[in-house]
């Protein structure tokens, strides 16, 4: 044995009193030798699968007759080879494998290796525990998912139609032994799975390790992407960078596996940690394996428990955010809504009432208790073991529809704080990784479209990501506007997040490439698909920029070339009627122009001047001042002068809270007549919606203070609130859906200096909001439907008696520039109303204030606010109204 070991460097591993676990690359002779030398048998079984035979199974068999030659020992070397996958780990698999020992005359002291996955360890694991009542083995892992998992700690098992690993035993390999080579014939799916593994260990013990995991996924994929040559990685001398950082990270994952069982080998406590993500998660690969792999549902299961432990209280919306990123940094799902997913057929077995019916067959619950292992921060469990959690809980967290209970909030006043603003997030986000230097972004929003934003970012090599304060402060070492384009093949997919669509096309016209072959295609989901792009792309393609739509003309997907140059500049025209984020997004890029920018604003009325104020204050903070032009007489142009130049990244950057999502809370207490403090949003905020409370809930009836830095409304009595008549709210278009559902309950009538000619007292009619019949959706379309007539029965779904069947039963009218809206009672609203969200955070947010008035109210698609607010459910149920606030919705 000392012959190989001198030519094999191995990192061992500490477990159970014996350094068993041995990690290198290209170790199949230090494999045989040791196994040789330390195990004496009459006969060495190796079993393993057909995939895996392929690869490994000559080069075992070379090595063994050689080495068993060499050595004249008096033993044999037989193989075994079975179908792969989990149908294989059965009663019957093993039963066969019993079959083919018996007939080959296996004894006592035969010693089995289990070459191969998940499946094969498991499977063979348990055959050597009962063959001739335990026999010895040794466990040679092939894929990320074994090593740093199943194959560590000695648990065995076979799968029953009533679940996984319900039939198994606790048997302890001599030897466990990871070849980190064998990955480079792994799939990269199969990568990501194990990598789920990987996630979850970092997630429940070790802060520092999951800060590496989230911040070098990159270089973790690079590591197998490159097969070694002539065993290079053997030793020391030849292992290069990328084989030193996979080798670190999976026996960082290892070791603290093996740490863990040696305190608690039989799963008494400490060792259910190891099965955070995996309570859910196996009620999930229940229902979708094989097409789902086990890691896949594994990440799925711990968004679910984390947001499980977020609702208890437990866990902070800053971790959900930073270990679903993390996860999807390695492509893994985070959703059932994930499209790998919501595509199978099997996906729509995926019930709340499926899912707890299996969770009932777990070995962790105590009778009919569940146990879920809870986060309380990343690094750390709530309990050094699984807590048991409630059904209802459980439910809450799996139900697709909640439903808000009506009641006054329970500890008026309120005082809270709203998750960062997603429109500062963004840019800040850009800002921060095309500067020079290091910045601290504190209050980031962790939400979807920051997510994919960074994705991006990341994707374009554009900059450095790193987390500071348990999450809280991000630090960005800008990449200085240097981007290269994604290797060829991957797409930027952005979901339905058109801030990041917009901002990125500009960015993704920066990318350079010396001879012009190398483009970016820019994606997103269906709705993303149908929202408008064109006036962006035909200022950019006029500007030299090679842009083409993909499928249909003025949407995305677009193909972005990199060129030698990058983005000229010089004089830009842009139509700015339909969205400021338009006018933003080349502004953002424009420093790095190869001339200076002027831009022309054309088309009629710019769309939401705040959003561009907005976004030239912060330029300015990152050292770029942009000079708006001005007439003879002294008013304001809409063209804008962008010198050249780099930005600088202050050392810190605070980002205040989403005024739009500040609209919610603030209208929960005009609704219900109490009184809600805001601390984050004031008078000096950089947002337009900040002027909400002034602009529309005064008007209505609520007393406002406003300070610079704080908001706080108290509501009028229930049912009291005001029709307002008029009101512009192009300064703040994205509030208009809070403001109409209030104005559905206004029934005071309209004070004669705000009366709109020729309508009812009750009405009040918001204007200046025509883009918003191009966000997530037509959210003028969604607020008319929901509150009024559903779209679908004025179609063809009449009563007997002819009448449309209505939803809240107020009237509404479009208009080509809003909407009016005729207020009424509340005690006239119909009461168990279901809510149509149209996958936009918005339009559930806004009903669910209505519901905190209105019995019954059901918010389908309750997932959608992860879009701005991932937590406003557990929010609106523990912060603003302080009671049993919601229920499960069927």
């Amino acid at each position: 044995m000392a012959s190989a070991e001198n030519k094999t460097d191995i990192k061992k591993v500490h477990i159970l009193g014996k350094d068993a676990i041995h990690c290198g690359f290209h170790l199949i002779p230090y494999i045989v030798e040791t196994v040789l030398g330390t195990l004496s048998s009459s006969a060495y079984v190796l079993i393993t699968d057909s995939n895996v035979a392929k690869f490994h199974l000559d080069t075992f068999k070379d090595e063994f007759t050689s080495q068993i030659a060499s050595k004249s020992l008096q033993t044999r070397f037989i193989t075994h080879i079975i179908p792969p996958g989990e149908t294989s780990k059965s009663r019957e698999g093993k039963a066969a494998i019993e079959d083919y020992l018996l007939k080959h005359a296996c004894t006592r002291d035969t010693v089995i290796l289990a070459v191969g996955g998940g499946v094969i360890g498991d499977l063979v694991g348990f055959v050597a525990a009962t063959f001739m009542r335990g026999v010895r083995f040794v466990q040679v892992p092939t894929t990320l998912l074994a090593m740093v998992d199943s194959s560590v700690g000695g648990k065995t098992a076979i799968d029953t139609p009533h679940g996984k690993n319900l039939i198994g035993s606790f048997w302890q390999p001599e030897y466990i032994f990871i070849d980190a080579a064998f990955l480079e014939t792994l799939p990269p799916r199969e990568f990501s799975n194990g990598m789920a593994e990987v996630v979850k260990t970092a997630a429940i013990w070790n802060e520092d390790e999951f800060a590496a995991l989230e911040s070098r996924s990159s270089e973790i994929f690079a590591a197998i992407q490159t097969p070694s040559q002539n065993n290079a990685g053997r030793d020391l001398a030849s292992r290069s960078a990328a084989q030193h950082l996979l080798l670190q990270v999976i026996v960082g994952s290892i070791s603290v596996k093996a740490h863990i069982v040696t305190i608690d080998e039989r799963e008494t406590g400490l060792r259910n940690l190891v099965n955070f993500g995996h309570t859910i998660g196996h009620a999930i690969e229940a229902v979708v394996t094989p097409q789902i792999l086990h890691g896949e549902c594994v990440s799925i299961g711990m968004i679910l428990e984390a947001e499980i432990a977020r609702q208890m209280g437990i866990l902070s919306q800053v971790a959900v955010g930073r270990l679903t990123r993390c996860l999807k940094g390695y492509n893994l799902p985070t959703s059932m809504h994930d499209h790998r997913i919501s595509t199978l057929s099997s996906s729509k077995r995926l019930t709340p009432d499926r899912l707890l019916d299996i969770m009932k067959v777990d070995k962790k619950n105590s009778g009919p208790a569940k146990k879920v292992v809870l986060l309380s921060r990343i690094g750390a469990t709530h309990e050094p073991k699984a807590t048991v959690v409630p059904d209802a809980i459980i439910r809450k967290t799996l139900c697709e529809a909640v439903s808000v209970v009506p009641g006054t909030p329970k500890h008026s006043p309120i005082s809270m704080a709203t998750p960062g603003s997603k429109s500062i997030s963004n840019r800040a986000l850009v800002l921060a990784s095309l500067a020079s230097g290091t910045c601290r972004l504190k209050n980031l929003l962790h939400s979807d479209d920051t997510q994919v934003m960074m994705a991006a970012l990341l994707d374009l090599q554009g900059a450095s990501f790193s987390w500071e304060d348990g999450g809280e402060t991000l630090v960005v070492i800008g990449g200085q506007g240097e981007l290269i384009p994604p290797p060829s093949g991957k797409e930027i997919y952005l979901g339905n997040a058109g801030t990041a669509a917009r901002f990125l096309t500009t960015v993704c016209a920066l990318v350079r490439s010396t001879d012009g072959s190398q483009s970016t295609i820019v994606t997103g989901n269906a709705r993303m698909k149908q929202r408008p792009v064109g006036p962006l792309v035909d200022a950019l393609r006029s500007n030299g920029v090679t842009i083409n739509y993909q499928e249909t003309e003025g949407s995305l997907p677009l193909q972005i070339t990199a060129s030698s140059t990058g983005f000229t500049g010089g004089h830009i025209k842009l139509a700015a009627s339909v969205s400021s984020q338009y006018v933003s997004s080349i502004l953002l890029c424009a420093p790095y122009a190869v001339e200076p920018v002027v831009l022309e604003l054309t088309g009629g009325q710019v769309i939401s001047q705040p959003y561009i104020d907005m976004t030239l204050a912060m330029m300015k903070t990152f050292g770029i001042l942009v000079t708006r032009r001005k007439d003879e007489s002294g008013n304001l142009l809409d063209v804008y002068d962008v010198p050249r130049g780099h930005y600088v990244n202050p050392a810190e950057y605070v980002i205040e809270s989403d005024a739009s999502s500040a609209t919610y809370p603030l209208a929960v207490a005009a609704i219900t007549g109490t009184t809600c403090t805001l601390t984050n949003i004031g008078s000096s905020s950089l947002q337009g919606d900040a002027g909400f409370a002034k602009a529309v809930l005064e008007p209505m009836g609520c007393t406002v203070k406003q300070t610079e830095t704080s908001t706080t409304v108290t509501g009028p009595p229930v049912g009291q609130l005001r029709a307002i008549g008029y009101v512009d709210m192009e300064p703040m278009t994205d509030a208009f859906l809070t403001a109409s559902v209030l104005a559905a309950v206004a029934c005071r009538a309209v004070t004669s200096e705000r009366t709109v000619e020729n309508a009812p007292a009750t009405t009040t009619r918001i204007l200046g909001i025509a883009n918003q019949r191009v966000k997530e959706c037509n959210r003028i379309r969604a607020i008319i439907d929901q509150l009024g007539m559903w779209s679908f029965a004025r179609l063809c779904c009449l009563t007997d008696n002819g009448a449309v069947a209505a939803k809240f039963g107020v009237d509404t009218k479009e208009l080509d520039d809003g909407l009016e809206i005729y207020g009424i009672d509340y005690s006239s609203l119909k009461e168990g109303t279901s809510i149509h969200c149209y996958d936009d955070h918005r339009v559930a947010m806004a009903f669910s204030v209505l519901g905190s008035l209105i019995p019954g109210t059901i918010i389908e698609e309750k997932r959608c606010v992860e879009k701005t607010w991932p937590n406003w459910w557990d929010d609106l149920e523990n912060k603003v109204l302080h009671q049993l606030a919601l229920k499960v919705a069927s």
